[in-house]
């Protein structure tokens, strides 16, 4: 992380190994601009198009649904409607997801919510259309929000780091094992209710969470193809600059006193590279200290990759 909340929030795009943030950010990205257009057409009296439009987004139960547009597992774990439901769906991903950045890594907490967001949504479609209680509804059903992959990085948190406390409001300092246990069974009691799709993606979640951290015990990284998948996306929208490599020459003569054989090169014979990698240290010390604080040749090495 680079600095405080809202400066990495605003920044989540802009630094790399920021994936709560950029999770964070996107979630609510597509949450303030789906707002709008709701209420732009519903006033404009197309809020019947706005329902179209997002029942191709939300994952549906129906098998033969999903498989007419697959991509409904990956972008109904980026969907919200209703503002308590975002706001503590993001405040548990950033409560569990700064401790899991902390011990496992960025990478690592991005592949928890992808992957615990596709088990919660296949957790959903099988129960859906195998349990009698459903047979009735499983056509119409449609389910959206970060609910599962929430639930995958909480119980991973507490899977990981049972003993850790948070301090609750009214009930003070409570371990984390506890506050994941609570949920789960919170969850598990209303997986029959009126939110049954929801809940049962909560479970598929829990479920990924722990899972992933027993077999990264193991030395597996369940993540690997979430990660494979997320490096050709960056590949395909990011400019790789190029390393330029420049030369100051000072004056071709040899020195008179030492004699052609014997010449050093000057002082001002000197090479300058500026790398991607420089130039991210670079920016994580302005984050930390400030610009005022970068030393006069980390001032020019900036300002001459920026020129690039």
């Amino acid at each position: 992380m680079y600095g405080g909340f809202w400066y990495n929030l605003k920044n989540a795009f802009n630094h790399k190994n920021n994936g709560l943030y950029k999770i964070l950010a996107i979630n609510l990205i597509v949450y303030l601009g789906l707002m709008v257009l709701r209420v732009f057409l519903t006033l404009g009296g197309a809020g019947e198009f706005y329902k179209a439009m997002m029942s191709y987004l939300m994952m549906p139960a129906s098998i033969p649904y999903f498989l007419s547009q697959p991509w409904t597992l990956f972008t109904y774990m980026f969907l919200h409607e209703g503002f308590f439901h975002i706001l503590f769906n993001m405040l548990f991903l950033y409560w569990f997801g700064i401790l899991l950045n902390d011990f496992l890594g960025s990478k690592k907490l991005v592949n928890l919510y992808i992957l615990g967001g596709v088990a919660g949504g296949f957790l959903y479609m099988l129960i859906y259309n195998i349990a009698p209680l459903f047979s009735d509804r499983v056509e119409g059903a449609l389910m959206l929000g970060a609910s599962a992959g929430v639930y995958a990085v909480v119980v991973a948190a507490a899977t990981l780091r049972p003993e850790t406390e948070f301090r609750l409001i009214l009930l003070g300092p409570v371990k984390i094992k506890y506050i994941a246990i609570f949920y789960v069974l919170v969850a598990f009691a209303n997986s029959a209710g009126s939110n049954a799709g929801g809940e049962l993606a909560h479970l598929g979640g829990a479920a990924l969470g722990y899972f992933y951290i027993l077999q990264l015990g193991k030395g597996r990284d369940l993540g690997t193809p979430v990660q494979a998948v997320g490096r050709f996306f960056e590949n395909l929208f990011t400019n790789k600059p190029k390393v330029k490599v420049t030369y100051r020459r000072g004056s071709s003569s040899p020195n008179p006193a030492q004699g052609k054989t014997g010449s050093k090169p000057s002082a001002g014979n000197n090479a300058t590279v500026s790398t991607q990698e420089e130039i991210d240290k670079i920016l994580d010390k302005i984050a930390e200290k400030g610009y005022d604080n970068l030393t006069k040749e980390e001032k020019r090495k900036l300002f001459d990759f920026s020129n690039k």
